[in-house]
């Protein structure tokens, strides 16, 4: 299986997904967009990870590659690639299949629940994949329309749209499931600016507080999404 990672800033990388391809002795190729940002061929692609990162994508005026990047990513769903987007990956990917990414009404940062949805089950869709309530991590001020086909599978107080897919192929996350204690602190130490006092954002005590467990049931949950999206490992 072949597997690209989109890599935006070095402080957002794949987290508790490392652990996940090693069980399955894959080793994923990268594109670090923060270096040279060489995207390959999309023909032979299985897997495309797209992280997150502090720009927005409406920024192609400062960030040129962002429009390659669609690109890119609009071409490997075409040609039959699983992708998955987490938060600035998301809005990417709702970005290149014509929805629209904006200032949310609340910034969202901390840990904060998620609800799952069902929306399109009553069409077949299996979309339930998420618990009723999930604990997870956030950093977003912006949000995005459902793209074309998608089906909504997760909202929260705070934003309406946290999680979505389009059949079996493509999967987007407001949020972030791969995030481990020390992703958490990376974060921190380049965005803390971004801590204010607002409804839904929490300080840094309260995010590096939160129980140890939050992370593990987290990233379980990331195994799950995954997963579903390519198939379980081989025995």
């Amino acid at each position: 299986m072949r597997v690209q990672v989109l890599q935006h800033v070095p402080f957002e990388g794949i987290g508790s997904m490392e652990s996940w391809l090693a069980e399955r002795r894959l080793t994923p190729n990268y594109t670090l967009f923060f270096d040279d940002g060489v995207l390959p061929p999309v023909e032979g692609l299985d897997l495309v990870i797209v992280m997150g990162g502090p720009m927005s994508v409406n920024d192609e005026a400062q960030l040129p590659w962002l429009r390659a990047e669609k690109q890119f990513l609009r071409e490997a769903i075409a040609h039959g690639a699983r992708v998955l987007g987490v938060c600035l990956g998301a809005q990417l990917i709702a970005d290149a299949l014509g929805a629209r990414v904006y200032p949310n009404a609340e910034k969202e940062i901390g840990w904060f629940p998620i609800r799952g949805v069902c929306e399109g089950a009553d069409t077949g869709e299996d979309c339930c994949r998420f618990p009723a309530e999930s604990l997870v991590f956030h950093w977003h001020g912006e949000t995005f329309d459902l793209p074309p086909g998608a089906i909504r599978l997760a909202r929260s107080a705070a934003c309406e749209n946290q999680a979505f897919r389009i059949g079996r192929q493509v999967i987007g996350l407001q949020f972030h499931l791969e995030t481990t204690a020390q992703s958490a602190e990376a974060i921190l130490d380049h965005c803390r600016d971004e801590l204010v006092s607002a409804p839904w954002v929490q300080t840094e005590a309260d995010i590096l507080g939160v129980d140890p467990g939050a992370y593990g049931e987290a990233n379980r949950l990331m195994s799950r999404i995954l997963d579903d999206l390519v198939g379980p490992a081989s025995p």
